[in-house]
């Protein structure tokens, strides 16, 4: 039972438990967590970085930018933290070539550290619903860009 004088902390206060149970609810029915503090993002975005290497044309640029948007999360986390976010992204990054683990933002300190050590968790299924949605809206963005230039050169012909 939650109750305050204000209704509006009162709804904070509700969706705030509410969102603690359902990650505690698809943590169970996955049976599985990946590391959190951006370290997933981190790992994809290293992860993209090599398979760059063997893609060749105007290709690479399209791996280049999905790699690039998996930076989003870890730099607003460190934003959100109060800290320069170029600044831990470089940390992040330093220090995950340097180990064989998955490497995340302290948000006290700034720093890089191991989130699996320090037990923190993303559920799977929000991690994979995040890969699929953006692969889907990239996609759709891509074909609306081609449609209008396709309009374009029809009017100019």
């Amino acid at each position: 039972v939650v109750s305050t004088q204000s209704g509006h902390y009162g709804r904070e206060i509700k969706d705030a438990v509410r969102d603690g149970l359902r990650a505690v609810k698809n943590a169970i029915e996955d049976q599985m967590v990946v590391p959190g503090a951006g370290a997933f993002e981190i790992a994809i975005y290293q992860a993209l970085q090599e398979y760059k290497n063997e893609v060749r044309g105007k290709q690479r640029l399209g791996v280049q930018a999905y790699a690039d948007a998996m930076l989003i999360i870890p730099k607003c986390l460190a934003q959100n933290g109060g800290h320069d976010a170029q600044e831990c992204l470089v940390k992040m990054l330093q220090e995950y070539k340097g180990v064989d683990k998955c490497v995340g933002l302290d948000l006290e300190t700034g720093e890089a550290m191991y989130p699996a050590e320090a037990g923190i968790w993303d559920n799977y299924c929000v991690k994979k619903q995040l890969l699929n949605s953006a692969t889907v809206i990239s996609s759709n963005l891509l074909i609306v860009d081609e449609v209008m230039r396709a309009g374009m050169s029809s009017l100019k012909g």
